[in-house]
């Protein structure tokens, strides 16, 4: 879709009147009935998601059922509170389960991957690779109660652009994984490309949506870079019912399908730091709590690092997925509140230290592209700021602007979410004579409508839709003289809703 040609076409056919139709085939009718409320706070909540996609046997219904119950009890409980619960062991014992959640991919290399697990109760994880004919054992690493039940195996050793399978044992006995699960690294050579998937805001029920998964897989991403609003749904200061969350993520067939395969980077937004707009500490939320809520979203994930770690706190990150550098910013552990009128506090959003590590991590990327994430929108035309840059800091938005082009540094692309729809803008910046790029893709969950999807007074946007179940996709090419990334916005139904293909000399300063 060329958006100098089309763009009229496009807000044509993508009014709210014609969006607000679409992707009601991909939900079940029990989630579909209007103005219908989640109820977050009850197990029977919870189980309607965990079989929204499928009904789960009644083994698993009954497992999650005890588990829930053991989480919900007591606002501090932990997957230790699970392990040492008889019932619940009984049931393990009855079903053969030994793993409650992984194999997850995360932190991939060309030449390495880690592998976490969480088991049922404290054990010893292996990983086995068969490579150039050798079969090699990595592990093994114990899980522990102190670890909350998880286990992160490093896998090193690889040679860059290959497919490795690979098997992992809890106490020496090897689990059952889907067939696919293998590790695929990324390529060095100049000449090869590098996929990425991404995309926000799945909340609870689109980590289980088989179709969207397909696609996922289909693509075959180096790794999915997801940044926010993820699994966890406005549990507060409850990190029990964080983990409860977590634990009904891992229960997913289409999470497991995708969490063996794809390598994962992840980052909160507001439903799993805190509540809806939520952000750091509030009359309700006190400094205890975020290092908790920081505690629990660490163990469930394996990025490269979390922030300035449990002294300093936050999730941020930075890694390098083939040509590509991913800087992951966290717009809420820091954030300080705005008096009302104000035009925010220079800096209290993403906080001091993180816009200087921001800055010295731009300057460190050496590749042609970089990808940075903010959980809410980076511009202000579809929300007009709000729980986002325009109100809280456009200042300090605008600094990063300016050292990027103060600096020359090229190719970089903004990703966003929040807003629940797929929007793409232009970012004009006249007086460096160029402009950025906003990708917002927060439609893995599927139907939720919060903003228009576009409107004729956007004259910066290029595309705008909600109401469907898509994702994102960056395909990085090399081989020219001036490489270029191609997005493709695709429907779980296999559908490309938007194309666009960017130089890297578009995307570099003048």
């Amino acid at each position: 879709m060329s958006h100098e040609i089309d763009r009229r076409t496009f807000l044509q056919r993508t009014s709210m009147g014609a969006v607000m139709t679409m992707g009601l085939g991909f939900l079940p009718a029990s989630l579909c009935a209007a103005g219908k409320k989640e109820d977050r706070s009850s197990i029977e909540a919870s189980l309607e998601l965990l079989n929204v996609w499928g009904e789960k046997s009644k083994e698993v219904n009954d497992l999650y059922t005890a588990m829930f119950k053991v989480l919900s009890q007591k606002q501090d409980a932990t997957f230790a509170d699970v392990a040492q619960d008889a019932t619940i062991q009984t049931l393990f014992q009855s079903m053969g389960l030994t793993h409650l959640g992984g194999p997850l991919l995360g932190c991939i290399t060309p030449d390495s991957v880690k592998i976490w697990i969480r088991t049922t109760k404290p054990a010893e994880v292996d990983v086995q690779i068969d490579a150039d004919g050798k079969q090699q054992t990595f592990g093994p690493v114990r899980s522990t109660l102190e670890s909350d039940l998880t286990a992160i195996v490093p896998i090193t050793g690889l040679k860059p652009g290959t497919v490795t399978k690979y098997t992992v044992r809890i106490d020496g006995k090897a689990i059952a994984i889907p067939g696919h699960a293998n590790i695929t690294t990324p390529p060095v050579a100049a000449e090869a490309q590098t996929r990425i998937a991404f995309g926000t805001c799945p909340h609870r029920k689109g980590l289980g949506n088989p179709e969207q998964a397909k696609q996922i897989l289909a693509f075959n991403p180096h790794a999915m870079v997801i940044y926010g609003d993820i699994a966890v749904q406005d549990r507060r200061n409850h990190v029990g019912l964080h983990r409860a969350d977590y634990a009904l993520r891992d229960f997913q067939t289409a999470w497991k399908d995708l969490a063996c395969r794809v390598p994962f980077y992840a980052s909160w937004d507001d439903h799993d730091y805190c509540n809806n707009d939520g952000f750091g500490i509030n009359s309700n939320f006190t400094d205890a709590d975020r290092r908790q809520v920081r505690k629990v979203f660490a163990q469930a994930w394996h990025n490269p690092y979390y922030g300035m770690g449990d002294e300093g706190g936050g999730i941020f990150t930075h890694t390098r997925v083939g040509c590509c550098d991913v800087i992951m910013t966290d717009n809420r552990y820091f954030r300080e509140k705005v008096e009302k009128g104000s035009t925010g506090k220079k800096n209290g959003f993403l906080g001091p230290q993180q816009m200087e590590w921001l800055k010295k991590t731009l300057l460190a990327c050496k590749g042609p592209f970089i990808i940075v994430t903010c959980g809410t929108m980076w511009d202000d035309v579809a929300a007009k700021g709000k729980d986002s840059w325009g109100i809280y800091d456009p200042e300090g938005r605008e600094e990063i602007y300016q050292f990027i082009e103060k600096n020359k540094i090229p190719g970089v692309l903004f990703l966003s979410g929040d807003r629940h729809g797929a929007r793409i803008f232009r970012i004009p910046r006249p007086a460096a004579g160029h402009e950025f790029y906003e990708f917002e893709v927060a439609t893995l969950g599927g139907l939720r409508s919060i903003t228009a999807a576009t409107n004729p007074e956007w004259k910066t946007q290029l595309f705008g839709q909600m109401s469907m179940y898509a994702h994102g996709q960056f395909t990085f090419d090399l081989s020219g003289d001036d490489p270029t990334v191609t997005h493709r916005l695709i429907q779980s139904d296999g559908q490309t809703l938007f194309e666009l293909a960017l130089k890297r000399s578009q995307l570099t300063p003048k």
